[in-house]
């Protein structure tokens, strides 16, 4: 009886698909129109003459070096440490077995990616990972021709790179055409060009599912994220909008499992331009400094502040001598403004900082004791020896550690950078001030931004803070951080 029913509501699903089929626009009651009305009278796009316009401007990039086969990434995630990583499968009893060789041998380890045509003189843009470390690299066109390309820059903090191939008399090349990725509108059709497992122009659409994605991988990113179907080999490919201009450069994937799963990230074309324009003029990228560090305001900060929200960007150190501190910047500001722009999160400061000119003076809009301060300061130049202005850390502690007042023994004895302040000894596992991340040879300097030098001083603040939230300035290393203490009441 139950299969009979079932069987039932089966021919009836088909009869009604049946129907559904008939009365379906742009299937047979318009089966005597073109694919492209078909597509206008479904609302949906037809990609088809666009895709033959863009076709050309991508080409495949094929890497190689030489590697040690014990220390090889043979068997890992082809799209290289932008999608998921796996381990290395073949160990030295493999390569024993199949090859009755040494694991030490080298050999020539083989990479593929993607790329675009920028420039018909021959400039090719990709990911840095796609060519880092490599002793050759050959760029195959659309039209099917191959090329050995020489590197004109590459900047890893953005994962881009610039490549040159030699163009031949009369040859010429179709180049890319650049758009606004700040135009950009979430739930808008992109499409993908590129070359997946070495499958060569491959063409993939989606949406712009999300815009501004930052996801830890630099201080500059602001990604676009796409449900496009990106895959491994997509690396440095572009991405288009429906208007036939490149928005992106496909840069990673978020998966479980190293294939596409509907998450693909691309860098922003209005990002990507900046540094490609110096690599070209340079072949290197010049970027801006503040001389700062700063850290997310996280809700016990602004609260411990005095702060509404968690607006801003807290600084937790200053370069000595640096554009900021020179300007007057003081530890315990919270910066919210940048010229005109409006820093929402930490995270919004490095980007706007490093695309400024050098020399250049901003205005920069601070909290300084409850009240709102302008200052001008002239920025400088990040040096490579020098970190990004971001501190990447969250701060949520409390006590259960040990602590020691630093003395010029101490300091002699365990080669401390600090000559004065609270020195932690140790962390408790289980504490609030271990699962914060407070750590052993961390400095306190201030309490409830009180100056700590003694124990004296320490105690005595604990004692004045009893049963209320403590705010820390804590040195850790070279740079200096806010942390937040939850005392148990």
């Amino acid at each position: 009886m139950q299969h009979r029913s079932i069987a039932h509501s089966n021919r009836l699903l088909i009869i009604l698909g049946m129907v559904v089929c008939l009365v379906c626009p742009g299937t047979i009651l318009f089966a005597d129109e073109s694919a492209q009305d078909q597509a206008l009278v479904t609302g949906l796009p037809d990609f088809s003459p666009l895709i033959e316009k863009l076709s050309p401007v991508t080409v495949n990039i094929s890497s190689s070096r030489t590697v040690n086969a014990g220390t090889s990434q043979f068997g890992r995630n082809p799209f290289g440490d932008r999608g998921d990583p796996s381990g290395d499968f073949f160990g030295d009893d493999f390569f024993k077995h199949f090859f009755g060789g040494d694991p030490n041998q080298e050999f020539q380890q083989k990479s593929l990616g993607s790329g675009f045509i920028i420039d018909p003189a021959g400039f090719i843009l990709t990911n840095n990972h796609v060519i880092d470390g490599a002793d050759e690299i050959k760029v195959k066109t659309y039209a099917d021709n191959e090329y050995i390309a020489e590197v004109v820059g590459t900047d890893p903090k953005t994962d881009l790179a610039l490549l040159k191939i030699k163009v031949h008399k009369g040859e010429t090349f179709q180049a890319a055409k650049f758009g606004d990725s700040d135009a950009l509108n979430v739930g808008e059709w992109v499409i993908a060009i590129g070359n997946p497992f070495g499958l060569q122009a491959t063409v993939t659409a989606g949406i712009v599912s999300a815009k501004w994605r930052k996801i830890g991988a630099s201080p500059y990113e602001d990604f676009i994220q796409t449900d496009a179907s990106i895959n491994p080999g997509n690396s440095g490919g572009p991405l288009f909008n429906l208007r036939g201009e490149v928005v992106g450069v496909n840069s990673m994937i978020y998966s479980p499992s190293g294939g596409n799963v509907g998450i693909g990230f691309a860098i922003p074309i209005n990002l990507a331009s900046n540094v490609v324009q110096q690599l070209k003029d340079s072949g290197r990228v010049v970027r801006g400094w503040l001389g700062v560090v700063v850290q997310m305001v996280t809700p016990d900060l602004a609260q411990s502040f005095g702060l509404e929200d968690g607006r801003g960007a807290l600084v937790a150190d200053l370069a000595s001598g640096g554009p900021a501190d020179t300007a007057g910047l003081k530890r315990g500001d919270i910066i919210i403004r940048f010229n005109d722009k409006h820093i929402g999160e930490m995270s919004d400061l490095p980007m706007l900082v490093a695309q400024t000119p050098i020399g250049q003076k901003v205005t920069v809009t601070v909290l300084r004791d409850g009240k709102t301060r302008k200052i001008t300061v002239k920025i400088g130049e990040l040096k490579e020896n020098r970190e990004p202005d971001m501190l990447s850390q969250n701060s949520s502690v409390d006590m259960g550690m040990n602590v020691r007042e630093i003395t010029p023994e101490l300091v002699q004895a365990l080669g401390l950078n600090e000559d004065k302040g609270i020195l932690i000894v140790s962390v408790e596992p289980a504490s609030v001030a271990a699962s914060a991340g407070l750590a052993k040879g961390d400095v306190i300097n201030e309490i409830n931004r009180s100056s700590i030098t003694t124990l004296a001083d320490f105690n005595a603040a604990l004692k004045k803070a009893r049963g209320k939230n403590i705010l820390l300035l804590v040195k850790r290393g070279r740079s200096s951080l806010w942390v937040v203490v939850k005392q148990e009441k």
